[in-house]
């Protein structure tokens, strides 16, 4: 492993950034239709535990096994909620790089467009942890915001200008709703600090491409869920708090859902984005499987504790609320779907395997906390 910071910058042309993986592409054409891909590729990638996170380190393995021509450059500043072990099954591969370094560095930035020629941003470094967002918004401002924009900048530079910039947001930015469906029309209306970088954001990626033409594609997902995920969100927290003999603690007694769409589902809408997608566009990544929080609380310890449904909520516990709650997101993914993309994993399916494969790797994440309510 790698680092690169101001002081101590690369020779020659690989080269790493923060909280985002960068992915290169072979040196000869890539073809998709309507779209070439010429010499090189960078792919963003997670670096805060969430969808963002957990997406990037399968989206760059997915891109590494399914795409050997490829060079895939992962760039990531390994914060808390990032393991190199989520990769290791890439590492070694020729056409995968990791390096490490931070997205909101400029001249870090501006040294891979000059020395790559960049065909493709994945952007999808982010904090992304809700109660965090509320204790420490500025962190969140700076990566979310200012990351950002010091990518677009770099991207918009360079003497060989990306042919895709895809932005991976989030379906937060659109405010909760309790009758109300979102589409991509729907007036963006985020309730804590993380939505909130995450819509500024957006609006700056719109921007660049409404003043310079920047090739630019947003998305809007669910709460994506999968192996591998940080224990600060709901799912690997009630797992790793079952694991560990504790119940599951549900913030509040008000009843609140999620949408939650599995790992693999989010990569291949990213993947047909990047072959079919307008640029300019907005779409909705959602699978419409809707669960209610306490739900799930209770799926999981009868998966992992196999106890009779009369001696589940022995191992629930209800803990104060955060001032505001969000109760649900539900979002339309018809302009996805009219692509032809669907969700293929069923909620059975999706968190059958991730149970499975937290009880085969109950140490992945052993130095996490569980302290953290989840977001």
């Amino acid at each position: 492993m790698t680092s690169y910071t101001r002081a101590n910058p690369p020779s020659g042309g690989w080269f790493h950034i923060s909280p985002a993986p960068f992915l290169r592409v072979n040196n000869s054409a890539v073809k998709w239709p309507e779209v070439s891909f010429v010499s090189r590729v960078l792919t963003g990638r997670i670096l805060e535990p969430a969808p963002a996170f957990l997406s990037g380190s399968h989206l760059v393995c997915s891109l590494v096994c399914g795409h050997p021509d490829w060079m895939i450059i992962n760039l990531d500043a390994l914060d808390y909620c990032c393991s190199p072990r989520s990769l290791r099954s890439v590492e070694n591969r020729s056409n995968y790089r990791f390096l490490q370094g931070d997205v909101c560095d400029s001249s870090t930035l501006d040294h891979i467009f000059s020395t790559e020629n960049i065909d493709v941003v994945f952007h999808l470094a982010a904090r992304t942890h809700v109660e965090s967002s509320f204790q420490n918004p500025s962190s969140f401002q700076w990566v979310n915001v200012e990351g950002t924009r010091t990518l677009l900048r770099a991207a918009q530079r360079a003497q060989h200008r990306p042919q895709r910039f895809l932005y991976i947001s989030t379906d937060e930015v659109y405010g909760a709703s309790t009758d109300w469906v979102f589409d991509e029309c729907s007036p963006l209306r985020p309730t804590n600090p993380y939505a909130t970088t995450k819509a500024d954001a957006e609006n700056l990626v719109r921007s660049y491409w409404d003043r310079y033409q920047l090739p630019v594609i947003i998305t809007r997902s669910n709460n994506v869920y999968g192996p591998r995920q940080h224990t600060e969100k709901v799912i690997p927290r009630f797992l790793r708090l079952l694991q560990q003999n504790n119940k599951c603690t549900i913030q509040g007694t008000i009843p609140k859902s999620r949408h939650f769409l599995f790992v693999s589902d989010a990569i291949d809408a990213f993947l047909l984005l990047l072959e079919k997608g307008d640029v300019g566009e907005v779409y909705n990544v959602g699978s419409g499987c809707e669960v209610p929080i306490l739900q799930l609380a209770q799926e999981l310890v009868k998966m992992v504790k196999n106890v009779p449904d009369s001696e589940v909520d022995e191992w629930l516990e209800f803990v104060p609320d955060r001032p505001l709650v969000e109760l649900r997101y539900p979002i339309s993914s018809e302009k996805l779907q009219s692509l032809g993309w669907g969700a293929q994993v069923s909620w059975a399916d999706g968190i059958r395997q991730t149970v499975r494969w937290y009880q085969d790797n109950p140490d992945f994440w052993a130095e996490g906390s569980t302290n953290a309510p989840p977001s």
